[in-house]
């Protein structure tokens, strides 16, 4: 079940705790990789970890042209592209009186515009190979909203809508456009919450604890898979029943 075996994937972001978790479970059950970031020397570790059937490709995805590349440079790295997980992601936090021009627009042109730009780019040998899987990170504050984060939460929302939209085009060609909405999750992020701001948050989480990088990416194996193949157009929450959407 949720065999991967043959799938060629790129997976954004893949230097982060989540994308590195992703990777390593999309591996484990058979996949070919492409993983993408920008810190190359964590990229670098996650691939002499695993071992065979995995290349690095850095992108910068503030960087259109690099952007515009990283699709075809998997696809000839790989032989063809099945799966596209765009995991990578931003912040730029501040009250919306506060937040400036240029923190809005690299919000958005990271965690929306080049996830749109990848998808285009993916779709098309997807639509004539009849089978893909597109996967789009999104956030529990794109549903719930966030003090702070006006700009992220309109760049997780509008993930959820792209991808719906996207999902209904291309669905008649074997393709899945889904989203994953995580709660708060155990990275480098919240380790940097103090314990009196992670005990708050917790009280706030019925599960009783922080999510693990894991439980997203078995969440990302799942939607990847043929037995998810009747699956388009949803976001998954899993969130420790923060949220329930």
């Amino acid at each position: 079940m949720f065999d991967l075996s043959g799938k060629r994937a790129l997976i954004t972001g893949a230097s982060g705790g989540i994308g590195g978790a992703i990777a390593r479970q999309f591996h484990a059950q058979g996949a070919q990789l492409v993983i993408s970031g920008t810190r190359r020397e964590r990229l670098e570790g996650l691939a002499n970890e695993l071992g065979e059937r995995v290349e690095i490709i850095t992108c910068d995805l503030s960087d259109r042209a690099s952007v515009a590349e990283l699709v075809p440079q998997s696809v000839a790295a790989m032989g063809g592209l099945d799966i596209l997980v765009n995991n990578a992601g931003l912040t730029r936090d501040n009250l919306t009186m506060r937040l400036k021009d240029e923190d809005w627009d690299a919000v958005i042109d990271v965690n929306l515009t080049a996830n749109f730009v990848l998808t285009r780019a993916a779709i098309k040998g997807m639509m004539k190979q009849r089978w893909g899987r597109v996967i789009n990170m999104s956030s529990v504050v794109g549903a719930t909203g966030n003090p702070g984060q006006a700009n992220y939460a309109a760049s997780k929302g509008g993930l959820v809508a792209m991808s719906k939209a996207i999902a209904a085009e291309v669905a008649s060609r074997g393709i899945t456009v889904n989203c994953i909405a995580p709660g708060f999750i155990g990275t480098e992020m919240t380790d940097a919450l103090s314990d009196d701001q992670k005990s708050k948050l917790l009280t706030t989480i019925p599960a009783g604890r922080l999510g693990a990088p894991d439980d997203i990416a078995s969440t990302a194996v799942f939607l990847a898979s043929d037995e998810a193949g009747y699956m388009t157009g949803a976001t998954l929450h899993v969130n420790g029943g923060m949220a329930m959407l």
